[in-house]
């Protein structure tokens, strides 16, 4: 398995992987879960796949795409759109709690991650674990070439204590909700965007390719 990592102006130099990747959501968030997101018979993408948008996924060996995240700095502005937790506290995004923060967070140093998923055939804790782990270290890296220092995600609480296994000391900052759409229990969480120190093992590719800003 590897990391890909890239943006709307670089995911040309990674073949189908962005398309692969949603269609994974769809299968998992609009077949699986039922959420009442844009999607069509094939993929789901929203308002946040703009050109603010950074990504992190991880490939295996024959090329699929397995696993993956998205992010978004808490300064992103495209049209009306700005970031998922921040427009729903503006009332735009239906289904997500306004009053889950308090006050908005818009600063350069904070980054939003969303859309995480690992594809079903992705069996066992700790190949789950391991892709986890790849995402995670994509986004970091990332975040902290554009000055980043923290990551932020509204994500199912099953998440939190996976960071806390990888060694992130992610901690929650709201309360949790449940969702309508999958009867799942969610809150936002907050992590330092950390380089883990890992015991030395065979080397694997990471690929790092976000344009600067233009």
């Amino acid at each position: 398995m590897r990391t890909i990592t890239f943006n709307l102006k670089s995911l040309h130099q990674h073949g189908d992987a962005f398309c692969d990747y949603l269609a994974l959501r769809k299968r998992f968030f609009v077949d699986a879960l039922g959420w009442d997101i844009p999607h069509d018979a094939t993929v789901e993408m929203d308002q946040y796949d703009n050109p603010t948008a950074r990504y992190s996924l991880v490939v295996g060996d024959d090329g699929r795409v397995l696993a993956g995240a998205r992010a978004l700095p808490t300064t992103a502005s495209w049209g009306l759109t700005t970031y998922m937790l921040r427009d729903a506290q503006s009332g735009k995004v239906a289904g997500i709690p306004a009053d889950l923060l308090d006050g908005q967070i818009v600063t350069a140093g904070m980054w939003e991650c969303t859309r995480l998923v690992i594809a079903p055939s992705v069996q066992g804790a700790t190949a789950r674990r391991a892709c986890l782990g790849l995402i995670c270290e994509g986004l970091v890296e990332m975040a902290l070439e554009e000055g980043a220092r923290e990551l932020m995600s509204l994500s199912n609480l099953w998440l939190l204590r996976a960071l806390r296994q990888l060694g992130y000391p992610a901690d929650l900052i709201s309360r949790p909700y449940v969702n309508s759409d999958d009867g799942h229990r969610y809150a936002v969480m907050k992590m330092p965007a950390i380089r883990l120190h890992r015991p030395a093992a065979p080397a694997r590719a990471v690929e790092t390719r976000v344009p600067e800003p233009a």
